[in-house]
């Protein structure tokens, strides 16, 4: 897997994302290869709650030169260097007015900041600190050969695997961010990769897959089917963050304790030692929009270094050497584990809950392995028995038991088997 994850981020990472335009569809063409999404366009100009959709934003060149013809940055060399939605501009002008147009970070003077400005029209060039103070008193000639279009669209993508339920459990990423690593494509491709695994398996839910525009598509896509959602919707993931080296982070829905915490949760405190878990704030990606009052969908966001935690964020240094492709996909197998946990949690009865059975003559009381080993299983069984009342599911038991879910998962099959649990 690791080699495949590298293959696509390295077709991936030079292209040039936004909230829409070409390298949207390039991308989701791409990710096509791994995931069978389905593609869709929304006008721009389009309501949607509170928002509308933009114009479709396209790049062709865009550069600074100097009066030698030197130049000073190019988008074709890094599209980072463009200020995100930069309106077409051509002309020159003194270094004075054009330092109005130019961003850098003081504090990290090798390193070119990642900006926008979506919802209001200027136009601007990233570039790292070193270079802005090194530039001289010149006249500049600058191209920006851009075109904001009325009449484009926002593209998105979306995949579905039916279960044998109609409920859904949800996975959600974006595909508007330009050449980053850790806060863009690790997010698609873990999410592909999930799908990768789960198609073809025999699966309890279903499961939907978006790959949106962060907050406009998340939005967009709440006002034509949030109803839906709330309907169907039993668990869901914000995908994001997820490539690079850093210990597991899962930060919670706004309902707190939904079956996407629980599952998270359980899986973190059972299989690793270091990890972190947050409370929903109600900032960050797309769970601010799907746990917005309004909807308060069971969404939650298994990351690794959260968002705003590392300092390439939203940089030039979040690049290929940051992220680890061992790390994506021990990401993409967390996820699994996740959904496994999500998959099997079931609530049980008890249907002999006066005194504990005979375990011996059903065959169920082990005869191998370890005294540990058997007193282990004996005991998970007794738990899972005492508290099968119909209000305990497994990822409870778990927790109360202290007992590994997967275990109580098994032996729930058996006691299944024996009639003794429903």
């Amino acid at each position: 897997m690791q080699i495949a994850l590298e293959q696509f981020f390295d077709r991936l990472f030079p292209i040039n994302r936004s909230l829409t335009g070409e390298g949207n569809r390039e991308s989701l063409k791409i990710l096509s290869e791994i995931i069978d999404l389905k593609l869709y366009e929304v006008p721009s100009g389009t309501k949607c709650f509170d928002w509308t959709v933009p114009p479709e934003w396209n790049v062709k060149e865009a550069w600074i030169k100097d009066t030698s013809g030197t130049t000073i940055v190019d988008f074709k060399n890094l599209n980072l260097h463009l200020l995100g939605y930069s309106i077409p501009f051509k002309g020159q002008m003194p270094l004075d007015k054009l330092k109005f147009h130019l961003f850098s970070i003081a504090d990290m003077p090798e390193t070119v900041p990642y900006l926008t400005s979506y919802y209001q029209e200027r136009w601007g060039f990233c570039l790292k600190h070193s270079q802005l103070t090194s530039l001289k008193e010149d006249t500049y000639n600058v191209l920006i050969d851009s075109e904001l279009n009325d009449n484009g669209s926002m593209t998105y993508g979306e995949a579905f695997i039916q279960g044998e339920s109609d409920e859904e459990v949800l996975l959600s990423t974006y595909i508007c961010h330009p050449s980053m690593a850790n806060n863009e494509l690790s997010g698609p491709l873990v999410t592909s990769f999930i799908y990768k695994l789960l198609k073809g398996k025999k699966l309890r839910y279903s499961y939907r897959f978006l790959f949106l525009p962060e907050t406009i598509g998340a939005i967009y896509y709440l006002s034509k089917f949030g109803d839906k959602l709330k309907d169907r919707l039993i668990a869901g993931f914000v995908v994001t963050t997820i490539g690079d080296r850093g210990s597991f982070t899962y930060k919670r829905s706004r309902q707190g304790n939904s079956l996407s915490d629980r599952a998270a949760e359980i899986v973190l405190t059972q299989t690793e030692t270091d990890y972190t878990i947050e409370d929903f704030f109600p900032n960050g990606s797309d769970e601010r929009q799907y746990c917005s009052p309004g909807f308060n969908l069971p969404i939650g966001s298994l990351m690794r270094t959260r968002y705003l935690k590392y300092k390439e964020y939203h940089t030039s240094d979040d690049n290929k050497s940051f992220i680890s492709f061992d790390a994506m996909e021990k990401s993409v197998k967390k996820y699994i584990e996740v959904i496994n946990v999500i998959e099997k949690n079931r609530s049980y009865i008890n249907q002999s809950p006066f005194c504990e059975p005979l375990l011996g003559k059903r065959g169920l009381y082990p005869t191998l392995g370890s005294q540990h080993e058997a007193q282990e299983y004996v005991n998970a069984t007794l738990w899972l028995l005492n508290l099968a009342d119909g209000t305990n599911d497994l990822i409870s038991i778990s927790k109360k038991s202290k007992i590994n879910f997967n275990l109580l998962s098994q032996i729930a099959e058996k006691l299944l088997e024996h009639s003794l649990i429903k």
